[in-house]
């Protein structure tokens, strides 16, 4: 399916320099995975539901939940620089 002067191409197109052995390896290489990609083209889908995951995944995240924080001055006081109740911080421009 896919030849010498295909993986060549292939390689020009990505600026590749590829020596003979690796030329003749891609080759087998991506001959095997279009021939894999047939047999998976080959396949009779029509019946089969779509799906997002291949596993019953739910939602894992936990429920929101309002809880105590730190108060202004416990999150500023290990911060090197404040002004007026918060971080100062440089300027990137």
């Amino acid at each position: 399916m896919i030849d010498k002067k295909d993986v060549e191409y292939v390689a020009w197109l990505a600026r590749l320099e590829l020596s003979e052995e690796e030329k003749e390896r891609f080759t087998r290489q991506l001959d095997n995975v279009l021939e894999h990609a047939q047999k998976i083209k080959s396949l009779e889908v029509g019946e089969v539901e779509p799906t997002s995951h291949v596993l019953p995944l739910k939602n894992i995240m936990r429920d929101d939940e309002i809880k105590p924080s730190l108060s202004q001055e416990e999150a500023l006081c290990n911060a090197p620089r404040r002004e007026g109740g918060h971080f100062v911080v440089p300027r990137i421009i």
